[in-house]
């Protein structure tokens, strides 16, 4: 394995990184929820919650349609809580974060990464630490609006509906999420981009299932009205390895 290109072997395939995510579709909410729920949830204190208010943390909720990818053709949603390392500087009690937020600055800490694709699943944990489960996932639409329900083991976890459509570019820009990989906080950075997006304030509604996520998301605070939400029709990115804090 190279320091330059390193590689690895799942199920009798190679994936060499970067990984390239060549096209993709994708919905996503941002969600204000209780900041001390979310601490409890992480896994170390190396990251904290970036709270936009007093006691109030950021969750996004994505849902997003792999088309052309390496590691295959799947669906994911994702539930992340923007982060920021304990040791940066926050700036502006709450003004920074929200500036942080809209220039793409702030980390993200992903709580649950369901996919309904084996290889997607082991990759994924296996060279990032991403918390993947093989589950249920189906995208419709409806009157211009995209629904993406999850279910596992046959019950509801949830519905996120978003408007599709928009005439947005976001340019490519470089990201950073974390991980924890045997015990180790570790940090992987991406850069992404996007045509045909759509920016929306509220915009989506979400709905609950009866299963055990459904409840720990109650517990955060949810469901309620989004602050925003994000249409992104072509969705381009790279993924790095991660790197230890």
């Amino acid at each position: 394995m190279s320091p330059r290109s390193p590689s690895y072997e799942f199920q009798g395939r190679t994936v060499t990184l970067p990984c390239q995510v060549r096209e993709a579709r994708s919905a996503a909410a941002t969600f204000l929820v209780d900041a001390e729920a979310v601490r409890r949830l992480l896994p170390g204190p190396e990251v904290v919650p970036a709270e936009l208010l007093p006691g109030r943390a950021l969750c996004s909720i994505a849902c997003i349609d792999y088309r052309d990818n390496d590691l295959g053709d799947y669906d994911e949603i994702s539930i992340a809580f923007f982060v920021r390392e304990r040791s940066a500087p926050a700036g502006i009690p709450w003004l920074g974060t929200l500036l942080d937020l809209m220039r793409g600055r702030l980390g993200t800490w992903i709580w649950r990464l369901p996919v309904n694709q084996s290889f997607t699943c082991e990759a994924g944990r296996g060279i990032w630490g991403f918390p993947k489960t093989v589950e249920t996932i189906a995208f419709s639409e409806r009157d211009g609006r995209v629904s993406c329900r999850w279910e596992s083991a046959g019950r509801h976890v949830l519905t996120l509906t978003t408007r599709r459509g928009g005439e947005r570019t976001l340019p490519d820009a470089d990201l950073v999420t974390y991980t924890w990989i045997d015990g180790a906080p570790h940090r992987t950075r991406f850069r992404s981009g996007s045509r045909g997006v759509g920016v929306r304030l509220g915009g989506a509604t979400l709905e609950l299932g009866d299963q055990a996520v459904a409840e720990e998301l109650r517990q955060l605070g949810l469901p309620r009205r989004p602050l925003m939400s994000v249409w992104m029709e072509h969705m381009h990115g790279t993924f790095e390895a991660p790197e230890k804090l």
